[in-house]
């Protein structure tokens, strides 16, 4: 197949892959309400439909990224999509909420094996000068996904029921694989024939494992004893690297490479300054504005809609000029988009949240491609899916870092009390130490961000 052929392929399957789980991700949190009413699920029960399938993307990004360098990127992401499809059937036909929290693991490890190639594959077909373009318009397709999900999400759900979110992938799944096995000729695995570092993903996976397990239970004792648990595997995982042949994860590569370290300590002060907002301003809105959650996710959908336009645009500036100067002004903009959250009440107009939603999808956008092209483009091809893998990390690892610091602050505010009328002072009370964190974190990680040097 001409080279253009392939190049057009793989950009309509890895951006249709990267619409497909943020759409999905971002679908189902809506859907929660209607699963917990069917199964009759607790709390703890409903958070882990959405923590379990986190957690285990989280577990297994690195080793799948390094399974694909080494058996080829196009058949991890073909296997990906196959074990997503599955494991979406079986989430559609659940009897129970154990049923659907072990097919939401098993969803979350097909969401491995596709976010750790996607972006291999791009830079494995793209040349040096086309590798932000293409990176900018898989960015947007995630963005899309999110902004697209909570809406059509919500009708799905209001006049099928929750299943057909689930349902809907399986054809979808399908037709990627279809498509990519007839028209996606060829196979891109640089570092064929290295050996699999089976001890290493194993110390990786229980490791990180305990730490996201950890945050997503803060502020209680037991998660705090699991990321003490997380954080003491890592300096044996670091003597194991530093001592096998062929690491899951080179640990070399960050004392190296300041490009590649740099930029992905970035990617994650970005995320974990950023992420929880969208959370913290849908309870804003709903319960100190009145909204309900349609009109709420009409305004928070302005924030992913900026991200989805201006990404194409800054994945080809990053082509023609130094990224991380892109990605420095993105999270320079990303901080005054967060500012303005510091002093919100409950008199602060819609006008004012949208406009700093606009400035935040502005700034996002800006960061992101750019950054992630910075990291891609400064690792040599036999790395390309580790380097990819690593950087999902950073995002998984930085959006929950950022829940975690929400979910401390409320137990400091709120003591594990619900929201409701006679609390909604000591709640805006909360945002404030919040927003006032994020927005150092961000302004902090400006200066990350150009520490890297230069890409080019």
């Amino acid at each position: 197949m001409h080279n253009n052929g392939i190049k057009s392929t793989t950009l309509l399957v890895t951006s249709l892959s990267s619409f497909l789980v943020p759409f999905m991700g971002s679908a189902v949190n809506i859907a929660i309400p209607s699963i917990e009413k069917e199964f009759g699920l607790d709390a703890v029960s409903m958070n882990w439909i959405a923590a379990a399938y986190t957690l285990s993307t989280a577990m297994f990004l690195v080793p799948f990224g390094r399974v694909a360098d080494i058996c080829g990127r196009k058949k991890i992401l073909l296997y990906g999509l196959a074990v997503f499809a599955l494991s979406s059937e079986f989430s559609a036909l659940s009897n129970s909420g154990a049923m659907l929290i072990a097919s939401r693991i098993v969803q979350g490890i097909g969401n491995a094996m596709m976010f750790g190639t996607i972006i291999a594959l791009l830079t494995s077909v793209f040349p040096p000068e086309e590798r932000g373009k293409a990176i900018g318009i898989n960015t947007a397709a995630v963005y899309l996904g999110l902004s697209l999900g909570p809406i059509i999400g919500g009708v799905l759900t209001h006049n099928f029921g929750w299943r057909i979110l689930f349902a809907i992938n399986v054809p979808l799944c399908v037709l990627l694989i279809a498509l990519a096995g007839w028209k996606l000729k060829g196979e891109w695995a640089d570092a064929m024939g290295e050996k699999f570092d089976w001890k290493g993903s194993v110390l990786y996976s229980i490791s990180f494992a305990c730490i996201m397990f950890g945050f997503s239970i803060l502020p209680s004792i037991r998660g705090l004893i699991a990321i003490a648990c997380g954080i003491a595997c890592i300096p044996a995982f670091i003597v194991l690297e530093l001592r096998t042949k062929s690491p899951v994860l080179d640990i070399r590569i960050f004392r190296r490479n300041p490009v590649f370290a740099f930029s992905n300590i970035a990617s994650f002060i970005h995320y974990s300054a950023s992420f929880a907002t969208g959370f913290l301003l849908s309870i804003y809105l709903q319960k100190v504005k009145g909204l309900n959650a349609a009109q709420a996710g009409f305004v928070l959908v302005t924030q992913p809609v900026m991200m989805a336009l201006v990404s194409p645009f800054a994945g080809r500036l990053s082509d023609r000029y130094e990224p991380r100067v892109i990605s420095s002004i993105g999270m320079a903009i990303t901080t005054a988009g967060l500012l303005p959250f510091v002093y919100i009440n409950a008199d602060t107009p819609l006008s004012h949240i949208t406009t700093a939603l606009v400035l935040l999808g502005i700034g996002i956008a800006l960061f992101s491609a750019p950054n992630t092209n910075a990291i891609m483009s400064s690792v040599n091809r036999k790395c390309y899916g580790i380097a990819a893998a690593v950087t999902s990390t950073m995002r998984t690892a930085g959006q929950a870092f950022s829940m975690g610091i929400a979910a401390m602050v409320f137990a400091i505010y709120l003591d594990r009390s619900k929201i409701s009328m006679e609390n909604l002072p000591l709640f805006i009370d909360s945002l404030h130490p919040m927003f006032v964190v994020f927005a150092v974190m961000c302004f902090c990680g400006i200066f990350v961000s150009l520490a890297r040097g230069r890409t080019r």
